[in-house]
């Protein structure tokens, strides 16, 4: 147990969050008769609440904390670096800790990309990406080139390009009319495949890479500037890539001369067993974006990795690329970076995902005797776990019924239950697990028991 808060000091916070802190996709009315829940410490695997009860972190936060919480020694990394210097911008000028970064990042990176562009977040790579493509290929001229091809039910950030980029209708409608440009593709959902590919992963692969070279065809291909595509889907509930799937794309993307994107906010930094996920399923993407693990959390970073070739636009007479973030490669965030890179070597963090994965999906796939799990999928330490009505037909819940099963229940008795998770029902009802790269199994087996209990509650309640 985490000491707790006093009686008054709990009162205190709760009175000041509830009057003036606004929470991020979160429907505030929850909190009018209920207790706002506050995370006040965090030590390796686990975080505590106000109440001084301890929560296996799942999630890692939100994709975030590869490392675990508490290191001592990357927060130390971060005040010698505010010591010496806290702030400078990369607007024509550099400081030390960007230069070793993006030298550190070029050495990992695959293939050509060789340069790095810093931001704060994971949208703002995204949409860096994407003002990047349409300034290159102008720069060229092709300045026809706008759209921006990405999977259905993909989730690729809450600005407003990298919300055109995204394509989950129900997050899009309140901000619309958003940027021209975004066009959906099918999606690796295998589970869910269409009947015709729907007992053959390869031949399913084959088909929803095609269905990228149709789209482009269809839209013009001297419209299309990029594909964004994660290695494995995130929203919808953890989609890997089929057999061949990475390698025909990028074969498309060259036919057509489309930039082929790596969206790698949540799948870079070890969350599938290597630096990039890229690697991991063999295909050089032109830029990869990055956020999330690349500091564990420890202080906000994000950018994308570029391949030499677009640079080769802006590195010549008066050309310059026409964006820039004002705490993009925040000094000390990039010391934070370099510190928390050091714990993944010292630590063989890649070793030490690639060599449980397996375990952690065995344990995960212990649950597929609940009548309520339909699907479990993923790659490394980054999982879904698809829910049904009935395992046969593998028929989902309607709109009211997820709406009762995962608000009304399952995200409040996984949380009471010691788990932080992701019950999600942007596409159809998952959960989602994507625990710090330090889990072994005994966390495995802790998040199976209490997954196990709930969701044998939750098969009452259908």
């Amino acid at each position: 147990m985490s000491t707790p808060y006093s009686k008054d000091e709990i009162a205190a916070l709760q009175e000041k969050a509830k009057r003036h802190l606004w929470l991020h996709f979160t429907r505030m009315s929850s909190y009018d008769n209920a207790e706002m829940q506050v995370i006040v410490r965090g030590e390796g695997q686990y975080v505590y609440d106000q109440h001084g009860k301890r929560y296996l972190d799942g999630l890692a936060g939100l994709f975030v904390s590869q490392i675990g919480h508490g290191r001592t020694e990357v927060a130390e990394a971060g005040a010698r670096q505010a010591a010496e210097l806290a702030y400078f911008p990369l607007w024509s000028y550099a400081h030390p800790q960007a230069i070793e970064l993006a030298d550190r990042l070029a050495a990992m990176a695959p293939g050509d990309l060789n340069r790095v562009f810093f931001t704060s977040s994971g949208s703002e790579a995204v949409e860096s990406a994407w003002k990047l493509a349409k300034q290159y290929f102008k720069s060229i001229g092709q300045p026809g080139r706008y759209k921006v091809l990405s999977r259905s039910i993909a989730y690729h950030g809450t600005s407003l390009g990298a919300l055109a980029i995204t394509g989950l209708p129900g997050i899009k409608e309140p901000f619309e009319p958003l940027p021209p440009g975004g066009v959906r593709v099918p999606n690796t959902n295998f589970y869910r495949a269409p009947a015709f590919v729907a007992d053959d992963e390869t031949a399913f692969g084959v088909w929803a890479a095609d269905e990228i070279e149709r789209v482009i065809q269809h839209e013009g291909p001297d419209s299309v500037a990029a594909v964004y595509l994660e290695p494995v889907q995130n929203s919808g509930g953890c989609f890997p890539p089929p057999p061949g799937y990475f390698q025909r794309v990028r074969e498309i993307c060259d036919r057509y001369g489309v930039l082929l994107v790596s969206d790698e906010v949540i799948c870079a930094f070890g969350r599938l067993g290597y630096y990039f996920g890229c690697d991991r399923y063999g295909y050089e993407p032109d830029i990869i974006t990055f956020a999330k693990g690349i500091t564990s959390g420890y202080a906000p970073l994000g950018g994308m990795l570029v391949a030499d070739k677009l640079m080769e636009p802006f590195s010549e007479g008066h050309a310059s690329f026409l964006h820039g973030v004002t705490f993009a490669g925040h000094p000390v965030s990039c010391a934070v970076a370099m510190a928390n890179l050091d714990v993944f070597e010292k630590e063989d963090l890649l070793g030490n995902v690639r060599a449980n994965e397996d375990a952690f999906r065995t344990t995960l796939e212990k649950l597929g005797d609940l009548p309520i799990v339909g699907d479990v999928r993923g790659a490394g330490y980054f999982y879904g776990i698809e829910l049904v009505k009935d395992k046969a037909t593998k028929e989902s819940f309607d709109d009211d019924e997820s709406e009762r099963l995962l608000r009304g229940f399952l995200s409040h008795a996984l949380f009471d239950a010691g788990l932080i998770c992701r019950a999600d029902d942007r596409g159809d009802p998952v959960i989602q697990l994507s625990p710090p790269l330090t889990c072994t199994q005994e966390h495995f087996d802790e998040m199976e028991q209490i997954l196990r209990g709930v969701l044998t509650e939750a098969s009452t309640k259908i």
